[in-house]
Formats: C-alpha cells, structure tokens, sequence
C-alpha cells in the first residue's frame, strides 16, 4: 500500500525558514538565468539552503531526454546547449560567495558527448570566477563512455558523484533508460581513475520504493564492491501525484542502522543516511567529514567555517538526538 503526502510522519515536516538572503540567492539566480535542482526537483530543503546562500546548479537546461519514474525534472526534447552557461555559473558562484558548489544537469542523451566537455567548462569558469571554491559534481553516466569520462574527470573536482538512485533490484524498471550494471560500472570506473585526478566517489539511493531489506544490504554490498567514498541514503518523496507513489517512510532509527552497517560492517568510509538527507545536501560538510577521515588528498582546506555547518550536527546531517534537519520538532 502507497503512502500519501498527507500521511507524512512528523519527522518529515521540514520547517520553512523565512530569510532575506534566500530571496536573495533566487535574485542572483534570476538575473543569470539559471537554473537548480532546488527548485526543479522540488528538494524539501530548498528554503534552507537558500538561506544559507548555497545551491545545487542544474546545467544544460531543464529538459532531460530520460524518464525516471520518481524524477520531477520535465521530459522532452531538449533546447540547443547554452553556450554562455558555463560563465554565469561562475558568476553567481562568485556572487554567492560560495566555498562548495555542487553542479549536476539533466541527461542530455541529444549530445555527442552527453555534455561532458559543457561540465568541464563550467568547472573551468568556476575556478576562473571563485578560484577558493570546491566543485562537486553529480553527474550523468555519458552512457558508460570512458573518454567522456575522462573529459570530466581531467576538470578536477574534489567530488565526482553519480547516483544509483534505488536499489538494484528494482533500479531498470524505475530507470528504464540506463541499467544498473552499466551505473556500477560508471562508478567502479571512477574509481579506478580517482587517485590520478584527485577527487572522491560518491553515490547514493533512496528507502520507500518498494525495496526490501535485502536489497538495501545487496546495494550498500555493490557500493562498497566499487568502492564509493560517500553514499548517501535518504527518504523518497513523490513529487507529484503521477510519480511513481511512496510505498513507505522509513524511520530515522533505520537509516541509522543502514549507515552503522555501511560503516562499520562493509567498510563504507562515509554513509550519510536519513530521512531527509539527500545527495547535494549539507555536501561540503560530506566531503570535508570523508577527506579527514579516509586522508584523502582532496582540496577542502577552505570549508572549515562552511555556511551549513551547524555544531548539532553529526557527520549524516542528522541532529544529536537522532531527527533529520529542518524537521519541526515540536
């Protein structure tokens, strides 16, 4: 049986946060013309992270050419890639002030390369901009093309991420356009080439639809195999009605059992697991948690005083006495 928004447990009530600064980043935005994953995915926390003059930008435009079950980004034909992106991305970095910015797109299948040298330039134009600023990428999978790839990785970000989305066993009947063996392969691939670029492997899935628990095991398994640095695990929230339906909500007690596990018993250096955790969410604090702690030679000198650091916080962004962030408490 599916669960409805309306039956949303308590710990899912995300607070919104009222702040000069986050009509302020929307501004900034505007005036560039760009587009985030914030606001086209419909992400829980975008009043916070607004407030926090952080975002997750969403380059090649806001048409993807894949369908996944559970996404909200419009499907379609895409519009010709702009060409001009990759500077104002840098510009609202800079304008932002950012120390960590997170980059991803849609899939953009229309495209020789995927947009993988679009990527590598839009990484350029940040350096350029806001030479401080670390880069994460959360990428497409350029159809497994390892010279894509390596169009991306010779940029240089200190995080490259691609998720699986959901668990392997249901992961091509949700993700019918890309298979789960060919997004193992993408991350062992990256893998493989970290050490030579500098940067760290980082996944993620989401826990509500209609996995078992152990599929969550035999996927945390394949990370682990790859190896990823970081998976994130968080909590499925249907976009719309015409998604494919939540079939359950996890409580925090299971994500914290999930992230023990990861850890502790396959060796996953860095799980970050919870309701409302989701993959560009509290990521500098991800990165710089994982680079101390696996001695990773990654750039994340200048994130010690992110603005989304917060000292209740533990290392999943998950408050001390065990509830998600921007849950109402009451």
């Amino acid at each position: 049986m599916s669960a409805g928004a309306s039956s949303r447990p308590p710990w899912l009530r995300a607070r919104l946060r009222e702040s000069p600064a986050r009509d302020a980043v929307a501004r900034i935005l505007d005036a560039h013309n760009l587009h985030t994953v914030c606001r086209e995915a419909h992400c829980p926390h975008i009043h916070e992270c607004f407030g926090a003059r952080t975002a997750t930008f969403l380059i090649m435009g806001d048409i993807c050419t894949r369908r996944c079950r559970f996404c909200a980004v419009a499907t379609g034909v895409p519009r010709p890639l702009d060409e001009d992106e990759p500077r104002r991305v840098g510009a609202a970095v800079r304008e932002l002030g950012l120390r960590y910015a997170v980059v991803t797109s849609v899939d953009r299948d229309d495209l020789p390369d995927g947009g993988a040298a679009h990527f590598a330039r839009t990484v350029a134009a940040i350096r350029a901009a806001a030479p401080d600023c670390r880069i994460e990428l959360l990428a497409p999978d350029f159809k497994g093309e390892h010279a894509h790839l390596e169009t991306v990785f010779a940029a240089r970000p200190e995080v490259f991420g691609f998720n699986l989305e959901v668990v392997g066993r249901l992961h091509d009947a949700v993700r019918p356009a890309v298979s789960y063996a060919r997004s193992l392969a993408v991350l062992a691939y990256a893998a493989r080439r970290k050490a030579a670029h500098g940067f760290l492997v980082k996944s993620g899935f989401m826990l509500g639809v209609g996995e078992r628990e152990d599929d969550i095991r035999a996927t945390l398994e394949d990370l682990a195999r790859v190896p990823c640095d970081i998976v994130t695990i968080g909590q499925y929230l249907a976009p719309t009605a015409s998604h494919l339906p939540v079939d359950r909500f996890a409580a925090p007690e299971e994500f914290a059992r999930w992230k023990d596990e990861g850890e502790r018993a396959l060796g996953i250096p860095c799980v970050f697991a919870g309701p409302l955790v989701r993959s560009s969410y509290h990521a500098a604090e991800q990165a710089v948690y994982t680079a101390t702690r696996t001695g990773a030679p990654v750039r994340t000198d200048s994130l010690a005083a992110s603005p989304m650091a917060t000292a209740s916080r533990d290392s999943s962004g998950m408050h001390r006495d065990g509830t998600p962030p921007s849950t109402d408490r009451k």
